[in-house]
C-alpha cells in the first residue's frame, strides 16, 4: 500500500479535487473532501481546493466546499483562518442556495466563535429576513437564522416594527421548531414592550398547543415543559382549552406529570369542579410517581379552593394503600403549614389512626401532624408511645429527629401523658443512638427543658410563617416575561421539567424545627452562668489556662477522660494578637 503523504498521493488527490466529473457528483466530492482532511498532514493540501469550491456554479460544490472549511477549523482550531476565506464565506450569506447560505452561518459561527459569531448588521439582517419569510429554507435553515437574528438590534421603532410585521407569520407557522425560534426573537426583540410580547404569545397558542397534541412523545414534552414556562407570566393563556391537558390512558408518565402541572395553574372558579374530578382519577394510576403527582396537585389547589380539596384527600385516606396515604399526609403537612385554618379537617382524619406506614416521609409527615396537632387529636399519645417504642428498629434519622420534636411539642400540651415516654425517648437517644445528628438533637432539647417550660414553648410554637388570618394562598404573582424568554426554545426548561406542582416556591416545613434564628432570642437563657452546678469549680486551681498549649493527642484525651461524666467546659480566651 503506497504511502498516504507521498507526492504521487496528493498529486492524485489535488487532481480529484478540481475535476469538474468529481465536482458535479456530490456524493463522491464530499468523500474525498473527508478522506483528505481527516488524513494527518495533508488538510493543507486540500485548502485550495476547497477555496475554489466556493466560487464553483454548481451549488452541491459550493455546499461541501463551505462544510469543508468548517471541518478544517474544528480539526485545528487552533490555526487562523485566513481573512479571504472568511470574507468569501460572508459574500456567500446572499448566495442563491439556501442550504449554501445556512451552511455559511454554521461555518462563521464556528470559525468566529471567540470573536462572538457572526458579525449581522443591517443589510445581513433584512436580507436573512427576507430569504426566511419566503420559506426559501427549510426547517432547520429558518430555525438557524432565526437564532442568529438574536444577537441583531434594531436602531429604531420603524425598523422594529418592520421586523416583527415580517416575522408575525412565522408565529403561526405548522413546525413547531420556526414557530418557537420566532417566539424567541419576539421576546428578545420586544423586551422593552410588555403588551407586545402578551400579543404574541396569544398568536402562537394555537400552534403550542399543536404542539402538545402531537403524536411525537418528545415534541409533547417539549411543547408541555415550554407552555409551563409561559403561564409564569401569564396564567389565563391556556384556560378555556384545560380540556387539552387531560391525561389519556396510554401516555407515558412524565409526560401525564407535566399535563397535571399545566392543569394546577389552568384552575379557575368556572373549571375547579372538572379539574379536580379529573385528578381525583389520576390518584389511582398504577404508576406510583404520577399517582404522587396527582395528590401533590390537589393539595397546591387546595390553597385556593380548600374544602374541595380536603374532602378529595381526606376520602383517599380510605383506599388504606401504602403509597397513597403516604403522599396523601405530605400533601396535608404542606397544606396546614400555607392554610393553618384546615387544621380542624386533618385532625378528623387522623382520628383512629391505626395504619403502620413503611414509607420514611409519610411517617415524618404523620409525626409532624401529631406534634403540631397533637391537642386535637385523642389517639396521639399512643401513636407516638408506639414509634417510641420501635424508635430502635427505625433507620431513619429524619423521622427520628421528627420523633423528637413531636414528643417535645406534645409534652408541652399534654404534659401528663407524654412525660414517661418523653424521658425513655431522650435517654436512648442520647445514651445509644449512633446517629450525631439525632443526639445533638437530643441534648439540645434536653438542655433547653432545663431552662424552663416557657423557653421551651417559645422554641417550638413561636416561629411559624403563616398565619391563619391569611386566608388561602393563591399563589406567586405573575412573573416579568423578561425573567424566562432568555431560555425559551433551549433545553433548560425540559430540565426543569421535574418542578413541584404549580412552579411556586416549595413550602414543605423542614424535620428540624429549629433554627439559629429562633433560638437566638434564647441564648442569653441557654447560656450557663458561673454558678451553675453543671460547670466545674474552676477556682480550686485544678485547670490551668494557656494560650498556646504544648499537648499531644495522648494527653489531651487522658485529662479529657479525667474529666467529670456529662460535665460541660466552656472556655472563652481572649488574646491580642497585634
Amino acid at each position: 500500500m503506497p504511502y498516504l503523504g507521498d507526492e504521487h498521493t496528493v498529486r492524485e488527490l489535488r487532481r480529484a479535487l478540481s475535476n469538474p466529473n468529481v465536482q458535479a457528483d456530490h456524493l463522491r466530492y464530499r468523500n474525498t473532501i473527508h478522506r483528505v482532511i481527516r488524513l494527518p498532514g495533508l488538510s493543507q493540501y486540500v485548502q485550495q481546493p476547497l477555496t475554489v469550491g466556493l466560487k464553483d456554479k454548481a451549488a452541491c460544490v459550493r455546499r461541501v466546499a463551505v462544510l469543508g472549511w468548517a471541518k478544517i477549523h474544528s480539526l485545528q482550531p487552533n490555526t487562523e483562518m485566513d481573512v479571504a476565506v472568511v470574507n468569501e464565506l460572508y459574500g456567500l450569506l446572499r448566495d442563491p442556495d439556501p442550504v449554501v447560505m445556512v451552511n455559511c452561518l454554521r461555518a462563521l459561527e464556528e470559525i468566529l466563535q471567540e470573536e462572538g459569531g457572526v458579525a449581522i448588521n443591517k443589510p445581513i439582517a433584512h436580507h436573512l429576513l427576507n430569504r426566511c419569510v419566503l420559506k426559501l429554507c427549510d426547517v432547520w435553515g429558518q430555525s438557524e437564522v432565526l437564532a442568529v437574528l438574536q444577537r441583531y438590534r434594531p436602531r429604531g421603532e420603524d425598523e422594529l416594527f418592520d421586523i416583527l410585521s415580517l416575522l408575525d407569520p412565522a408565529l403561526l407557522s405548522h413546525h413547531a421548531p420556526v414557530m418557537a425560534a420566532t417566539l424567541r426573537l419576539f421576546l428578545s426583540l420586544c423586551s422593552t414592550l410588555p403588551a407586545v410580547c402578551m400579543s404574541a404569545l396569544e398568536r402562537a397558542r394555537g400552534p403550542l398547543l399543536a404542539a402538545a397534541g402531537s403524536t411525537s412523545r418528545e415534541l409533547r414534552y417539549a411543547a408541555l415543559c415550554h407552555i409551563q414556562l409561559l403561564l409564569r407570566s401569564e396564567p389565563g393563556l391556556l384556560g378555556e382549552h384545560y380540556k387539552r391537558f387531560f391525561c389519556g390512558y396510554a401516555e407515558p408518565p412524565y409526560i401525564k406529570q407535566n399535563k397535571m402541572q399545566v392543569l394546577v395553574e389552568l384552575v379557575n372558579d368556572d373549571n375547579v369542579a372538572m379539574v379536580l374530578d379529573e385528578l381525583r382519577g389520576y390518584c389511582t394510576d398504577v404508576n406510583t410517581e404520577t399517582s404522587q403527582t396527582a395528590i401533590n396537585a390537589i393539595g397546591s389547589i387546595g390553597r385556593s379552593y380548600t374544602d374541595r380539596c380536603l374532602a378529595i384527600l381526606t376520602g383517599l385516606l380510605g383506599l388504606k394503600q401504602e403509597h397513597i396515604t403516604s403522599a396523601v399526609l405530605q400533601t396535608l403537612r404542606d397544606l396546614v403549614w400555607v392554610c393553618p385554618q384546615c387544621g380542624d379537617a386533618v385532625c378528623s382524619a387522623l382520628e383512629g389512626w391505626e395504619d403502620n406506614l413503611q414509607d420514611s416521609q409519610g411517617r415524618g409527615a404523620l409525626l409532624w401532624l401529631l406534634g403540631v396537632y397533637g391537642d386535637r387529636v385523642t389517639g396521639a399519645p399512643y401513636l407516638l408511645e408506639d414509634c417510641i417504642d420501635g424508635v430502635r428498629s427505625e433507620v431513619s434519622a429524619e423521622v427520628k429527629t421528627e420523633l423528637l420534636t413531636a414528643t417535645l411539642r406534645l409534652f408541652l400540651s399534654r404534659p401528663a401523658e407524654t412525660q414517661d415516654m418523653m424521658g425513655r425517648l431522650l435517654v436512648y437517644c442520647i445514651e445509644e443512638e449512633v446517629d450525631m445528628c439525632v443526639r445533638d438533637q437530643a441534648l439540645l432539647y434536653y438542655r433547653l427543658l432545663h431552662c424552663g417550660i416557657e423557653e421551651v414553648r417559645q422554641v417550638l410554637q413561636g416561629g411559624r410563617r403563616s398565619d391563619p388570618s391569611l386566608g388561602p394562598l393563591i399563589g406567586r404573582p405573575p412573573e416579568p416575561i423578561s425573567q424566562w424568554a432568555s431560555i425559551f426554545n433551549t433545553l433548560e426548561p425540559l430540565t426543569l421539567g421535574a418542578s413541584t406542582v404549580g412552579n411556586s416556591d416549595p413550602v414543605t416545613p423542614k424535620l428540624s424545627t429549629l433554627t439559629p434564628n429562633t433560638l437566638t432570642s434564647n441564648a442569653e437563657a441557654m447560656t450557663p452562668t458561673p454558678g451553675d452546678p453543671h460547670l466545674p469549680d474552676c477556682s480550686s486551681g485544678a485547670l490551668s489556662l494557656s494560650v498556646s498549649p504544648a499537648l499531644t493527642p495522648e494527653e489531651f484525651e487522658r485529662l479529657w477522660l479525667q474529666l467529670e461524666k456529662g460535665a460541660c467546659l466552656e472556655v472563652c480566651v481572649y488574646s491580642n494578637l497585634a
